[in-house]
């Protein structure tokens, strides 16, 4: 079966990216209008973020959420066949921030949110830096879609780390210097393990895997975003947060991305992944303090 659906996906792939874009926007149409693909998800959430903005400001955003998602979506296909030469031309980057961090001869933490399209991010990054990249992701339930997405993510030189076994997936890499490509505003698995900060004046659990490991092993850390200059043109925007944290605490260290993270999104509220349930862990007095 995953021949069937690959063979197909290649197919589909080989259409011009203008042509693709005209299935995404019919797409687009079916998960907005006609669907309602978590519709109530983004719009209780924007709610959450945004009690300022109106109702049609709200549905504004969500529109270009939507169209942004199925974008990435027919974007991703596009890579099945498309060369790096060509996916690179469209995703540019401060990559030299990175580069420079890296003489450190440390390994160097690059934490991002869902952000479109990380996809085109991942797989142009390998070629632009200097040294390799490890990207950790969570599995999907789906095996053909898992071996799929495995394929494309790993197609140009990523190495995949799994989220649910990252002690053993990590292994190799321990004593390598790499750049460790991390979601850090993942939903944690469990919320008691989590610190939990104000996120848009909402409690949130953040996963304290990426400030550990960086705090851990003085592993200089970088955040970064995503910009979409156009339809099917992006640039990937990398800062240097942190040289030596080893001076900070791990809750210092997670309250910088916070802030970073919320930044991001007021300025760009229709790239982030609205869908995602972020919000599904109420916070409990048992899980600690609520930091600012």
């Amino acid at each position: 079966m995953y021949y069937v659906v690959y063979g197909f996906l290649w197919l589909l792939s080989l259409l011009p990216l203008r042509v693709l874009y005209l299935l995404s926007d019919a797409v687009y149409g079916i998960l907005y209008y006609i669907i309602g693909y978590r519709k109530d998800v983004v719009m209780k959430n924007l709610t959450r973020v945004f009690p300022e903005k109106t109702e049609l400001e709200k549905k504004k955003v969500a529109k270009k959420f939507y169209r942004n998602l199925t974008d990435t979506f027919i974007e991703t296909i596009k890579m099945i066949s498309a060369s790096r030469k060509y996916i690179t031309k469209r995703f540019g980057g401060n990559w030299e921030v990175i580069n420079k961090m890296a003489e450190s001869g440390r390994t160097v933490q690059l934490h991002i949110g869902h952000n479109f399209n990380w996809e085109w991010g991942n797989a142009v990054s390998a070629k632009q830096l200097t040294i390799p990249v490890v990207a950790v992701y969570m599995p999907l339930e789906n095996k053909i879609f898992e071996k799929l997405f495995y394929r494309l993510r790993s197609r140009w030189g990523s190495l995949l780390v799994r989220a649910t076994h990252m002690r053993e997936d990590f292994l190799p890499y321990r004593d390598k210097q790499i750049l460790l490509g991390l979601a850090a505003d993942q939903n944690p698995g469990h919320p008691g393990n989590a610190w939990w900060f104000n996120f848009f004046g909402q409690p949130t659990p953040f996963v304290k895997g990426p400030a550990k490991g960086a705090v851990t092993n003085n592993a200089p850390v970088a955040f970064g975003f995503i910009h979409k200059i156009k339809r099917g043109h992006y640039e990937g925007v990398m800062h240097m947060a942190v040289m030596d944290p080893k001076e900070l605490t791990e809750q210092e260290m997670t309250r910088l991305f916070v802030r970073y993270l919320e930044g991001v999104i007021r300025q760009y509220p229709d790239m982030w992944l609205w869908s995602h349930r972020r919000w599904k862990h109420q916070w409990k007095e048992e899980y600690g303090p609520v930091l600012d």
